[in-house]
């Protein structure tokens, strides 16, 4: 077994210690949800009464025991109010935007086990609200703030959230039964909020990236053939907690090898990232750390030897060019199910190029040929969750067919969103040997080279994406060319020197538009984090349905 060697000195990372965070960011996300809110209450003749009231997450325990799973806040809570803690409640007053915490009230023997109680006033002033009270105070509260006739009302979040068709929960709490509640306004307004990102999460998603990008790059430099694909895991999460603070994943890991690698969702508990790999595997690393709520989703495929072979450049360089070809292409107003086939196409035309596929492109891309080699979608919107909301507004229609049907959105790029850019080429039996019998795409195999390639597994590579104005800029920052790859695997630094040039005098995220240019990642930092030079965020009209 290769030996593993942690070096735990800070000075291993150029990103500690990490920033601190100001909950100015989420004070910033209420504004932005109450001047969109009373912009469709006044189109709507409505009148400026009223609490937004969110019900923020609650401690889960494994099953029956009393065993506690670390918590995460809820994203929509988190978005509006930064709450680390559970129990909370979160509340906005639509007339006046005073904005008020409910505080669980603990038992005294809390301080016994789990410490501290904290005061109102700490919660007041950590998380910059207009004022806090107990749970168990709600009723009260709210109705003595509210200035309106009659019951009062609140807007409660429910919805449905197109990802994963699951429905966001509304608040509940003793004594709802005296107000009026109204269950479609909310939802799709703030939803549509969270899309597109400020200036402050923006910066939030690019430390992310960044802590992420380098602890990827630690792996690479780390990584030898008999290891066991875990130890990649281990070496990544230790790396983002160490130097990071990411005590959570944007999700589980995927550290695939082999054949592995052609396992969309591989990592999962029945394939729990346990296999030895060996001289000449690929592996598929799709990892991303969670930075103070927001996330990053970062994907990198190389040999674990360090050296390419003649096959895996020809599909680790069809991928690339895909990946490059629609980064380019990106800017607002562009159609994400068009950069989906643009990216489609080019993979088939590389695969031509190498002599695995013959015939009409066109043709392929008629019959859908793209969707047996990628059949997931190009990519996601990204930000508190992994796959984050809004990717389909309320009455859009999903793509039917192939491929097309597993894209997360199919919307047109705005300024301000942050997608992912993931192509892929895979080789899994289940969809390639159909195909290769199907009246309608057999013609298009090679099958004697092609038959070389079964086993072969599969590649990702994926980026993380700002839209801006006239383009995008890409956060992610690891070694996307073949001889890079190589020279940091070799053991050569990273950034590559002949890199740096481009940036040190004054670089920018306004450069990093190509996954092959990458500027020094402490560099990054401090401008994502601390400069006035980052691109701020336009504020179109927000996209609602009709309600």
């Amino acid at each position: 077994m290769a030996s593993i060697a942690m070096d735990s000195s800070p000075s291993s990372s150029l990103l500690y210690p990490p920033p601190a965070v100001p909950m100015k960011l989420h004070a910033e996300n209420r504004e932005k949800l109450l001047k969109h809110l009373r912009e469709y209450l006044n189109s709507s003749s409505r009148p400026l009464h009223g609490f937004v009231l969110l019900q923020g997450g609650q401690e889960q325990t494994r099953y029956c025991t009393d065993h506690e799973d670390l918590f995460r806040q809820e994203s929509y809570f988190a978005y509006l109010f930064g709450v680390r803690e559970p129990g909370f409640y979160g509340a906005i007053d639509v007339d006046t935007g005073k904005s008020i915490l409910f505080a669980p009230r603990l038992p005294a023997d809390y301080a016994v086990w789990m410490g501290e109680i904290k005061s109102l006033s700490y919660f007041e002033e950590t998380y910059m609200v207009s004022k806090a009270f107990y749970t168990d105070e709600i009723t009260q509260v709210l109705n003595n703030q509210y200035q309106g006739s009659g019951k009062p009302l609140l807007f409660l979040l429910h919805g449905l959230n197109t990802d994963s068709q699951n429905f966001s929960k509304p608040a509940e709490f003793e004594g709802i039964e005296k107000f009026e509640t109204d269950l479609k306004i909310l939802h799709p307004i703030l939803a549509e909020c969270r899309v597109l990102k400020s200036k402050a999460e923006l910066a939030v998603i690019q430390y992310a990236n960044d802590i992420s990008s380098e602890a990827h790059v630690e792996v690479m430099k780390k990584i030898k053939p008999g290891m066991k694909e875990y130890q990649l895991e281990s070496m990544f999460l230790h790396h983002t907690y160490f130097y990071g603070s990411c005590r959570h994943c944007s999700y589980t890991c995927i550290c695939a090898t082999g054949n592995n690698s052609s396992v969309l969702h591989y990592g999962h508990a029945a394939a729990p990232n346990d296999r030895t790999f060996q001289d000449g595997d690929m592996a598929l690393l799709d990892m991303g750390a969670e930075f103070c709520f927001y996330g990053s989703d970062i994907t990198c495929s190389f040999p674990v030897n360090g050296k390419f072979t003649s096959n895996q450049r020809l599909i680790y360089n069809a991928v690339l060019d895909a990946h490059d070809a629609v980064i380019s292409s990106m800017k607002p107003g562009v159609n994400w199910v068009d950069m989906h086939k643009l990216a489609e196409k080019i993979i088939l035309q590389m695969l031509k190029k190498g002599s695995l596929l013959v015939g009409d492109v066109d043709e392929m891309m008629v019959e859908r040929l793209g969707s047996v080699f990628m059949p997931h979608g190009l990519g996601h919107l990204m930000g508190l969750d992994t796959h984050d909301v809004g990717g389909y507004l309320q009455g859009a229609e999903r793509p039917e067919e192939p491929g097309l049907s597993s894209l997360r959105t199919s919307r047109d790029l705005l300024n301000g969103m942050v997608i992912t850019v993931e192509p892929g080429c895979y080789f899994i039996d289940a969809l390639l040997l159909p195909a290769m019998e199907s009246p309608k795409t057999s013609k298009f195999f090679n099958r004697e080279a092609i038959t070389k390639f079964r086993g072969f597994g599969g590649v990702r590579i994926e980026s993380d994406l700002y839209v801006t104005a006239d383009g995008c800029l890409n956060l992610t920052k690891v070694p996307r060319k073949i001889e890079d790859i190589e020279a940091v695997m070799g053991g050569a630094p990273w950034p590559i020197k002949k890199s740096l040039n481009d940036y040190e005098n004054g670089g920018s995220l306004h450069a990093l538009v190509s996954g092959h240019s990458v500027a020094p990642v402490s560099t990054i930092t401090i401008l994502a984090i601390t400069s006035t030079t980052t691109p701020a965020v336009a504020s179109p009209p927000l996209q609602l349905p009709s309600l």
